[in-house]
This record gives C-alpha cells, sequence and structure tokens, in this order.
C-alpha cells in the first residue's frame, strides 16, 4: 500500500512546488512605500527685525520674501533683544533665515514627498505682545490680517518649496487672532484663515473643508494617490485644551463638544465606507509628564497629574475608533516622542491607536530644529518607518542637517504600528532603569541636540505617560497598590 502512495506523493510535491513558483512568478509586487514629510511648531518670526514689521504689515504675503530677505537693520539685534524683554520672551523661534534653510533641507532630503503634514503653531510665541510693542497704534483688525497673513506667508514657502504636493496643516495654541489658547467659533479669523489653509485643496473637497474650518478650523482631506479609501482628519484641538477661553476670557465648551460630535460622525462614515484615518491635531492627548514632573505633582499622594487637555473626550474618541484610525499625529511638546491612545474599554469597545509627537522646527526650547521624513505604506496607510533630520545649530546660518535616526533601525520595528509601539512602550516601562539601547537611543533624541539625560532620573515617570492616557490610568502605573 504504502509503495502505491508514493508516486502520488511525490507527484503531489512537485504540483505544490510548481505552484508555489508560478505564484513567485504572477504574483503582484509588493506595495513601494510612499514618503510624507512631517512638521511642526514652526513658529516662525516675523518680528525678528522689528524695523521691517511695518513694511510687512503694508505688504500682502506675497511680498515677505523680498522684504524678509534684504539684508538686516543697523539695530536688528538691539531692537529685537528690546522686543524679547518687554514681551518675556522665552527663547528665540524661528526667524526667516531659518525657515529658508529648513525647507532647502527638507526640498533635498524629501523631494518624492506626496503629502506634508504641518501639526500647528505656525506663528511665533508671545505674538500679540511684539505686535502692539511693534505696531503701537495698529487697530485690532490690522492686527488680525496681520496674523493671516503671517500662516499665509508659512504656508505659501512650504507650498513654494513642494509645488506639486498637498500641504496639509492643523491650527496650534499661538495661531490665533486674540490670544494664545484663545479663539472664537464661527469668528472672522476662522473664516479668513479658512481660504488660506484650503487654498490648494481639490474644488471637490475645498467647500466643504472651507465651512467646518470657518466653524471651528477643523477639516477632511482625502489623501493623494497612490492611497485609496484614505482620509485626513485634521483638528484645531485648542477647544479641547485646559487652558482655553473665548477670545473674550471666558470659558466655553461647546466648541469642544461640537469637535467631538463632528470628530465622531466623520468615524462613524469612514467606518461604514471601510476607510482608512489618520487624524492630525497640535496638543497630544493624555498626561503632561514634563509639567507634572517639573512640577513635583505628588500624584501618589492624591494630586492629579497635568494633563494637556480638558477632558478624555478626545483619548476616549480615538480609542473608540482604532479599527479605521492608523495614526495620529500631533507635536505641541516641541520633543521627538510617541504614545499609545488607549483608555479603560468604553462600552465594551477598546481599539488603542498609535501616536507620533513631531518635533518643532522652533529651537525655542533650546533644542536644535528638526522634520521627519516617514515611509508609508498607501496600501495600508500604516507608518511603516521614520527619519528625523536635524539641524546642526539654531540659526539657520551654515547650518547642516543629517540624518539623527531612523525609526526602523534603532527599534528594530518593522512598521510604527499599533502593535509595535506598544511593545515598545512596555519595553520602555519594563527598563526602570533606562539600561537597554532602546531606552537610551530614546532619551538621546527625544530632545533633538542630545540634552535630555536629565529625564534618565525621572524615567518610570515619563513612561507611564506613553500609554496612560486619563489621570487615573497614570496614577495606578506611577502607584502600584502594594
Amino acid at each position: 500500500m504504502a509503495r502505491c502512495l508514493l508516486p502520488s506523493l511525490k507527484l503531489t510535491v512537485l504540483l505544490a512546488a510548481a505552484l508555489v513558483f508560478c505564484g513567485e512568478m504572477f504574483a503582484e509586487p509588493a506595495t513601494a512605500g510612499v514618503t510624507a514629510l512631517l512638521v511642526s511648531d514652526v513658529h516662525f518670526e516675523p518680528f525678528w527685525d522689528p524695523a521691517k514689521v511695518p513694511q510687512l504689515a503694508a505688504a500682502p504675503a506675497s511680498e515677505w520674501k523680498t522684504i524678509l530677505a534684504a539684508p538686516p537693520s543697523a539695530d536688528q539685534a538691539q531692537r529685537f533683544a528690546a522686543l524679547q524683554q518687554t514681551c518675556n520672551a522665552r527663547g528665540v523661534d524661528t526667524n526667516y533665515t531659518l525657515l529658508a534653510s529648513s525647507l532647502k533641507a527638507m526640498r533635498a532630503r524629501a523631494a518624492d514627498a506626496q503629502f506634508v503634514t504641518i501639526s500647528g503653531d505656525l506663528i511665533s510665541h508671545a505674538f500679540s505682545c511684539k505686535w502692539m510693542a511693534a505696531m503701537p497704534n495698529a487697530k485690532p483688525a490690522e492686527y488680525e490680517a496681520f496674523v493671516v497673513k503671517t500662516l499665509e506667508y508659512v504656508l505659501s514657502s512650504f507650498r513654494t518649496e513642494f509645488p506639486a504636493t498637498p500641504v496639509y496643516a492643523a491650527l496650534g495654541n499661538n495661531d490665533s487672532s486674540c490670544g494664545d489658547y484663545k479663539v472664537d467659533a464661527n469668528s472672522s479669523f476662522l473664516a479668513a484663515a479658512s481660504k488660506v489653509f484650503t487654498e490648494k485643496l481639490p474644488a471637490t473637497e475645498r467647500k466643504a473643508a472651507e465651512e467646518t474650518f470657518a466653524a471651528r478650523g477643523d477639516f477632511r482631506v482625502a489623501l493623494p494617490a497612490p492611497f485609496e479609501h484614505t482620509l485626513l482628519l485634521i483638528l484645531n484641538d485648542i477647544f479641547q485644551s485646559k487652558k482655553y477661553q473665548t477670545c473674550g476670557g471666558k470659558t466655553d465648551s461647546s466648541g469642544a463638544m461640537a469637535q467631538i460630535a463632528w470628530l465622531k460622525s466623520e468615524l462613524d462614515e469612514a467606518r461604514q465606507k471601510h476607510e482608512k484615518i489618520w487624524v492630525m491635531g497640535h496638543i497630544p492627548p493624555g498626561v503632561d509628564p514634563y509639567t507634572t514632573i517639573s512640577r513635583m505633582r505628588n500624584v501618589c499622594g492624591g494630586k492629579d497629574p497635568e494633563m494637556f487637555l480638558s477632558s478624555d473626550d478626545l483619548a476616549n474618541t480615538l480609542d473608540n475608533y482604532g479599527d479605521v484610525i492608523r495614526l495620529a499625529i500631533f507635536g505641541h511638546t516641541h520633543m521627538d516622542e510617541m504614545r499609545v491612545v488607549e483608555q479603560f474599554p468604553l462600552n465594551g469597545k477598546d481599539e488603542p491607536v498609535a501616536l507620533k509627537m513631531v518635533p518643532s522646527i522652533s529651537p525655542v526650547n533650546g533644542n536644535n530644529p528638526a522634520f521627519t521624513i516617514a515611509t508609508v505604506d498607501p496600501a495600508t496607510a500604516t507608518l511603516r518607518d521614520y527619519r528625523v533630520i536635524a539641524g546642526s545649530n539654531q540659526t539657520g546660518v551654515d547650518t547642516n542637517w543629517s540624518e539623527e535616526y531612523d525609526y526602523a533601525k534603532v527599534y528594530h520595528r518593522q512598521a510604527f504600528a499599533l502593535a509595535d509601539v506598544e511593545a515598545l512602550a512596555d519595553e520602555f516601562a519594563a527598563d526602570t532603569g533606562a539600561k537597554s539601547a532602546e531606552s537610551r537611543s530614546y532619551l538621546r533624541d527625544y530632545f533633538v541636540g542630545d540634552k535630555s539625560a536629565e529625564l534618565t532620573f525621572v524615567w518610570p515617570q515619563y513612561t507611564c505617560a506613553l500609554t496612560n492616557m486619563s489621570a487615573d490610568a497614570y496614577r495606578a502605573c506611577r502607584c502600584p497598590a502594594k
């Protein structure tokens, strides 16, 4: 009996081998990854040469480059130092030279980018104070126009450098015509800014984007080919901030509630249509570990950690739609960070989301400027890999731009997907002394410029914030029951 089956067995093996060979010959090749450029916290400083501010105020944004590129005023340094002192400004933001150097480096290293994202804070810190000091007799409407023109200049600079590439940007807490963390829904500012932010969108998308942007600064876009059925939802999540106020200085939760309702509606529709989603905002959800630690919040003694947002609503929403959200992108801290948006199961659902926090162009915190070049799988909308490119100095003068690190090489991961980021976060948490090569790499690269060694001493406190989005979850991590 066995001898009768042997020829049949050999034939089966040969046929199977032939099928494998043919399958390899005729199988579709793996989808090639495409490039995306991720930028955050540009904080462009139009007041760097105060003598030029009246010229900028009088000119359209299209003429700003000529004004800014002209030789500086003879007393530029003294006048800018006085302006900084008047406004109690900390550090120096991105001037024309640094922005030009950054854009040149982006173009040189990511000319093939399929799209560009800027996750908020396009204008400099202490913007309103500097304006009032430089233009004391200006009218309120002139200030709003200047803010919008500054936003327009920054976006047009990116669009000029990448003329055939969509540039998608979110508003940050500084990007307002009435003060830091202040904005009114349905305001003249949002209406004017909507035309700037949606200017290059396809006609089929622009009208709807303008309308939702004019309401709160939110809008949706379809990511360009070769992406299919993939959307980017952009939030002006200043409404979610615990520091948020109306332009009149009042607290008001209606904007935040409307924003979450809009986000849920978009995500519900995406789920029904089997679409893939990226979400981009400025301020991330969850715990602010740096402020919690620096302010010595006694979390185990009953104090709540410092939170980025006023509630868990955004984190809860993202966590409940992890089946459609492939990535969340934020900025705000100016640091290179990662998170997992994971809450306790809500209504039987718990679908965590990988979150990338993009380092800043602005060197205001003493960090060197940096941007991120990502490789994305267009078929799955998964972030496969990314490289952080950093400047050698904070001025843009004779700045050399080089690769600081490559995520896949440093962390030995095939993608920046949920499972990978969760595993990394667990490894970091288990490595309480920050001894592993991966932990040391994170510490080194967290603050671009290698000045984050002090984080080593509070590593367990920091790593608790990577996956524990709520105050209670963070406290449970920091203060385990004995």
